[in-house]
């Protein structure tokens, strides 16, 4: 028998590592991006050019043999630098391990890293082509050329859907599967700037962390660059609220809300007006899905099945487990049917459960770190996970430094919020936790995480 033919809609991340590893399986894969190739043209923007790859993510690569040539274009990123309105900047470590970090990965890069991968192992990659009509019952797909509007119709085994929240797979699919789409706009929207490097080349601000201006309703933040720059991210309401993005007509008012915002940040941007007109305000949202296949025929994968708000810095994580996931699967049923139901079990828990935190990490990045409780609560959360090594750890870190599955890190992370609350209630010092209760409560209530493998090499 000839191998499986998959088309895999969507060349971006996701798809592109799918093909690195159905095509090494013997697999015969076609990759159709609609985009053109930005190896050769260069990577627009638009979409988050910055990315911020954890733990789980960074196993995945590794597990493919392509980690390391990732961290080399890559910036550890070791905790957050807050900037308040008035006052220093403060560190605010991930974790008291300073191995623990994540790193700051430029998606364009990281994109043709993997594109290249997948051309190695053997997947066709094509470019300004996307998925039109498609006919399940026959399994043709409807190809479409955008540069000339050629349609051809292919046929195929499966098909997989990585392309994104505007999935057209996933339109294909509804008039066939119960999914069932909810899509949750989130009111604030998003638009990038850049901080450039210093004349002499070198870095501006601090190189090793994300740099937040947290300012209540709203939020400005910056990863940094490989060569020096920040990749700078507004974070503000689109319209109803003062200040949003609706009020906000031109540059020069753009410039006199950042003097008054963000004046520290105003003053590392030289080309602040050119960068303000020449990025687009984009829109962000969740997407949940009641199921995520088609019997044998179709799956979806990454934003295509779970957009998600960026403020977990975990998108590209998730995705990056999904893809494992379903490769293993596929591996270990017979029947693409019971392959792509089984996958859909494991990690749609996971995304939902990520998603959500996804949401609360907002208003923690946007209030919760300027807030002297909230500090309160992580130094004692950070003594906690000193005290109890490998059962007491703190939500982001099982997210950010462990493959603990998401619903896990969300169901354990829950228990351990209501104890940091409850444990600093009425007090404002470190020294006034009643640590014997603290402890005692933790050791008779909470499991020790199961022993995970040896981190990746740095």
């Amino acid at each position: 028998m000839s191998p499986p033919r998959h088309l895999i809609i969507g060349g971006g991340l996701a798809g592109a590592l799918l093909a690195v590893l159905l095509a090494r399986r013997g697999h015969r894969v076609d990759v159709f991006e609609r985009r053109a190739d930005q190896r050769v043209r260069g990577y627009e923007g638009g979409r988050s050019i910055n990315l911020a790859l954890a733990r789980r993510g960074l196993a995945v690569l590794q597990d493919a043999g392509l980690g390391e040539a990732v961290l080399q274009r890559a910036v550890p990123m070791r905790g957050r630098q807050v900037h308040p309105l008035d006052g220093e900047p403060s560190f605010l470590p991930y974790s008291r391990n300073d191995a623990e970090c994540i790193w700051s990965v430029h998606r364009g890069r990281l994109n043709h890293l993997l594109l290249d991968a997948a051309e190695a192992a053997g997947a066709r990659v094509h470019f300004h082509h996307r998925l039109g009509l498609v006919d399940f019952d026959a399994r043709r797909a409807e190809i479409i050329d955008e540069r000339d509007r050629r349609v051809r119709w292919i046929d195929f085994d499966a098909l997989l859907g990585a392309d994104g929240a505007g999935s057209a797979l996933r339109n294909a699919m509804q008039g066939h599967a119960d999914l069932h789409p909810e899509i949750a706009p989130l009111d604030h929207g998003y638009k990038e700037l850049e901080i450039p490097p210093l004349p002499g080349g070198g870095f501006r601000i601090e190189r090793e962390a994300l740099h937040i201006w947290p300012r209540g309703g709203y939020m400005l933040i910056a990863l940094p660059n490989t060569e020096g720059t920040f990749t700078v991210t507004l974070f503000l309401p689109h319209k109803g609220r003062m200040p949003n993005f609706e009020d906000i007509e031109t540059a020069a008012q753009a410039r006199a809300f950042f003097q008054q915002a963000f004046p520290d940040a105003l003053a590392l941007m030289p080309a602040f007006e050119e960068g303000w007109i020449g990025h687009p305000t984009s829109s962000l949202a969740t997407l949940r899905l009641r199921h995520w296949h088609l019997d044998h025929r179709a799956v979806l994968v990454g934003d295509a099945a779970h957009a998600m708000v960026p403020f977990h810095g975990q998108g590209m994580n998730c995705a990056f487990e999904d893809v494992a996931a379903l490769d293993r699967l596929l591996v270990a049923h017979d029947d693409r049917a019971e392959a792509f139901a089984a996958f859909e079990a494991e990690r749609k828990p996971n995304a939902e459960a990520i998603q959500t935190m996804a949401l609360e990490n907002y208003v923690e990045m946007r209030t919760s770190v300027d807030d002297a409780q909230w500090r309160l609560q992580r130094a004692l959360e950070l003594c906690l996970a000193e005290r109890h090594p490998g059962r007491f750890v703190p939500r982001y870190s099982m997210v950010s430094f462990t493959r603990t599955p998401y619903a896990l890190a969300f169901e354990r992370g829950q228990w351990q919020r209501a104890l940091l609350v409850d444990a600093t209630r009425g007090i404002d010092d470190l020294a006034q936790v009643d640590l014997a209760t603290v402890d005692a409560r933790i050791i008779a209530e909470l499991a020790p995480l199961a022993a995970e493998s040896p981190e990746p090499p740095l």
